[in-house]
């Protein structure tokens, strides 16, 4: 394969695989931007009064088929897909929409629902609290950002018009990241 067709290739690799993530990273930058600047997270939190006496075992390998059983006796109608367990703590997941909490207090069992408003889903989904199946995509979406970077760096270097600015971006790039990192 000479010069030429090989940069078309990663010219065209770049250009499908940067589509391919537009919604994930278009996502991203805009939930994260609109975090930094205080964009209207808000999570509305209700308790739920469970019967007294009420317990979990937070260690049985059997949690998520007790809490759905807890749900189902106490009439809460969340569906979730799995758990986080944080030791006394634990949460329904995904927390990008109607979640519960459930904490083991000196007092018993304490509960409450948590609905995220559209800003704090999506907030929730940029920090990978999604469905599992998103976060699968996610993965995905990273390891076609490597190629992305990959494929758009050699397209760079590998056109003579370009390689000495590819090179330029490339040195400036680092020294800034660097420095960021170093005296930040």
């Amino acid at each position: 394969m000479n010069q030429t067709t090989f940069r078309r290739l990663m010219v065209l690799l770049h250009l499908f695989a940067a589509s391919f993530m537009l919604p994930a990273f278009g996502l991203v930058a805009i939930t994260g931007g609109l975090h930094m600047v205080g964009g209207g997270e808000k999570l509305e939190t209700q308790s739920v009064t469970l019967p007294a006496g009420t317990t979990l075992d937070f260690k049985s390998p059997t949690l998520e088929a007790d809490v759905r059983e807890l749900f189902k006796q106490n009439d809460i109608d969340v569906k979730f897909g799995y758990i986080k367990n944080r030791g006394r703590l634990i949460q329904t997941r995904p927390t990008s929409r109607t979640y519960v909490e459930i904490a083991q207090t000196p007092k018993g069992l304490q509960a409450s629902i948590k609905k995220p408003n559209f800003q704090k889903a999506m907030m929730e989904i940029h920090k990978g609290h999604g469905p599992k199946i998103l976060r699968s995509y996610h993965k995905l979406v990273a390891l076609v950002l490597v190629l992305v970077i990959l494929s758009g760096f050699l397209a760079g270097i590998f056109a003579k018009t370009y390689r000495r600015k590819t090179l330029i971006g490339l040195i400036i790039g680092s020294a800034l990241y660097i420095a960021l990192i170093m005296f930040g």
